[in-house]
């Protein structure tokens, strides 16, 4: 897992995730695409491929409302303007023109479509006036900066730009006499009504600017992003003829690009065809379904009447659940491409003496706490409270006779004997936390043994990735249990003392992994622990998987599940590693300032969440 505290000090930035997933939902609610994703870029962009706009960090650094402003007008260009008022018909054939100033060429028709797409979405929503008013104000100081720079070190294409983005916007400035004359073709973009009408401003202007101008650009203040010629095959069932796809309609909008790409991706990942095409297994080959339950019996399991597994079922568990799952899109975009394999963890050699002392120390913390929390939970079940207007009729009627306002009901709290919560908890289980496993295993130990005590259903997981293995097709993760939930009160403290610790993180993914198990639990409360030394590590997995593990946690959140980080450092945390995870876990997310503190945070955080449970009862 990589540290919070990076060498390079200017590359020890993180992301405000927050803003980046309100960004996110205003570009999916702009362009009506729940999938669509925002990510962040030297410029903005379109991705189809990835389902993806991109805003950019031109904006980073800037006072909060500028910052804020900024990204959303880059939000409404993208998802309100691009999305459906951009021809890629016509930026095809433009594209595809030769020309001795592509660079130009290109970056001029793109500054004109911003002009162009600006002055309409802020006629078709007034709302959005705002922020590009002050996208403006910041744009035209830049290129003035720029235009003074470039046309100080000859970069005459550089200037031509800049000075054209003023022209637009009423600024005078003059590149060189020669090119003067240039500009009043540029000013016939004020009646630009389409992408055809500026690419014909455009070209008009190349034919002059390629035989004033020797060089191309040298800067990039515009880009595109896909390329659009990159459009997704389309799909046919068997037996459609082949002439269908020569008239197929041509896409002719960034939104039916996009939609393309979309659908080409769902139909790649179906379950079912994903079935058909690995294991050649139809089930209407022979007598279609009423023949499915012929087949042989391909395995077996044993149950017991108490509830508690057997150690034949975790044998069974150890084979079966081994099997590799694909992930498909089932996990948050950014671990499409994983592949997961869950499993028992493999017990080490019998290590019961280092155990029980482990416990002896533990003991009078755990039995205090067990104390407590008992002798608040009779309290709140043998508790009464009297002279109510509505509940339970008191035997004592004589208030409806001598009082004027009488109050002759009660009402007794009587909850169940056990606790309505189920715990789940996730352990960091990547390289960077093998100088602290000791204590890591401690507080686990005992954050198993005080809900034992409780008779509370919860379970532990190892997570962790496998970075030698991983690539961009495959990127094997791993679930170890070391306590189910269907286990009850069994001991599990050899499995604790089994951990090991391994390579990566995928944190984003493993929260949503355990979130589907927690939400089918029909517990009032539930909560999901995550144990971890520092921020998600992953193949592919670095600026966006912070993000990934910002979002699974708002998803889960959503899902009724409470989320808890406790943070292990073996030094005092600095401000900035706080402001980090707060980022990604909102208020919910406590330090342990050394590794002799882990256990006595862990103690402190679990005391708390069950006085919650026991309140609200």
């Amino acid at each position: 897992m990589a540290s919070v505290n990076r060498f390079i000090q200017f590359n020890n930035e993180t992301l405000d995730t927050k803003m980046l997933h309100q960004m996110e939902m205003l570009a999916g609610a702009l362009a009506d695409a729940p999938y669509l994703k925002v990510t962040t870029r030297k410029l903005m962009e379109v991705r189809p491929s990835e389902s993806a706009i991109s805003i950019s960090v031109f904006w980073k650094h800037r006072p909060k409302h500028i910052e804020r402003n900024g990204y959303k007008s880059d939000v409404y260009l993208l998802g309100a303007g691009y999305w459906r008022h951009f021809n890629l018909k016509a930026w095809r054939h433009f594209s595809r023109t030769k020309s001795k100033l592509p660079e130009l060429k290109e970056q001029l028709l793109l500054c004109a479509e911003e002009f162009r797409l600006t002055e309409k979405v802020a006629g078709e929503r007034p709302g959005t006036a705002g922020a590009f008013a002050v996208r403006e104000n910041v744009y035209m100081e830049y290129h003035k900066g720029q235009f003074q720079q470039n046309r100080q070190k000859g970069f005459l294409a550089d200037a031509f730009l800049n000075a054209a983005y003023l022209r637009l916007r009423g600024e005078e400035v003059n590149v060189s006499d020669a090119l003067e004359p240039i500009f009043y073709t540029w000013t016939h973009l004020f009646d630009s009504r389409s992408t055809a009408d500026s690419i014909r401003v455009v070209e008009q202007l190349m034919m002059r600017l390629e035989y004033q101008l020797e060089a191309d650009m040298i800067h990039a203040y515009y880009t595109f992003g896909d390329s659009a010629d990159k459009v997704p095959p389309f799909h046919y069932h068997e037996g459609i003829e082949a002439e269908q796809a020569e008239n197929e309609e041509e896409i002719e909008t960034i939104e039916e690009w996009f939609q393309s790409w979309h659908r080409e991706t769902e139909i790649s990942e179906a379950p079912a065809m994903e079935f058909e095409l690995e294991r050649g297994d139809s089930q209407f080959a022979e007598g279609g379904r009423e023949e499915q339950g012929d087949g042989e019996v391909q395995q077996t399991a044993r149950g017991d009447s108490k509830g508690d597994h057997l150690e034949e079922n975790e044998e069974e568990d150890r084979q079966m659940d081994k099997a590799p799952k694909k992930a498909s899109g089932k996990f948050g975009s950014a671990n499409d491409q994983v592949v997961y394999s869950e499993s028992r963890i493999q017990i080490k050699p019998d290590n019961q003496p280092l155990i029980d002392s482990w416990r002896k120390k533990q003991a009078p913390f755990v039995r205090a706490l067990l104390k407590e929390l008992k002798k608040r939970m009779n309290q709140r079940q043998e508790s009464v409270r009297q002279n109510l207007n509505a509940g339970r009729l008191s035997k004592n009627l004589m208030p409806l006779i001598i009082d004027e306002r009488p109050k002759p009901f009660y009402r007794k709290t009587a909850p169940s004997k056990e606790l309505d919560a189920v715990f789940c908890l996730l352990i960091d289980g990547s390289a960077s936390m093998i100088d602290k496993l000791d204590e890591t295993k401690q507080a686990v130990l005992m954050f198993h043994d005080v809900l034992r005590g409780l008779n509370v259903p919860h379970e532990i997981v190892l997570f962790y990735e496998d970075a030698f293995e991983a690539s961009d097709a495959s990127q094997p993760n791993y679930f170890e249990w070391l306590h189910k939930l269907e286990d009850g009160s069994r001991d599990h403290a050899q499995a604790i003392f089994s951990m090991e610790a391994h390579e990566d993180n995928r944190d984003g993914f493993a929260i949503r992994w355990m979130s589907n198990r927690i939400k089918r639990r029909n517990e009032k409360h539930r909560f999901l622990l995550v144990f971890s030394d520092g921020e998600p590590s992953a193949y592919n997995y670095a600026e966006n998987g912070i993000v990934d593990t910002a979002n699974a946690v708002a998803e889960a959140k959503k899902q009724g599940i409470e989320v808890l980080h406790l943070f292990l450092s073996s030094e005092p945390i600095s401000d900035e590693q706080a402001a980090f995870y707060r980022m990604m876990y909102g208020n919910k997310s406590v330090s342990a300032d050394s590794l002799e503190h882990f256990v006595e945070q862990t103690l402190r955080l679990l005391k708390r969440t069950l006085h919650l449970v026991i309140q609200s009862r």
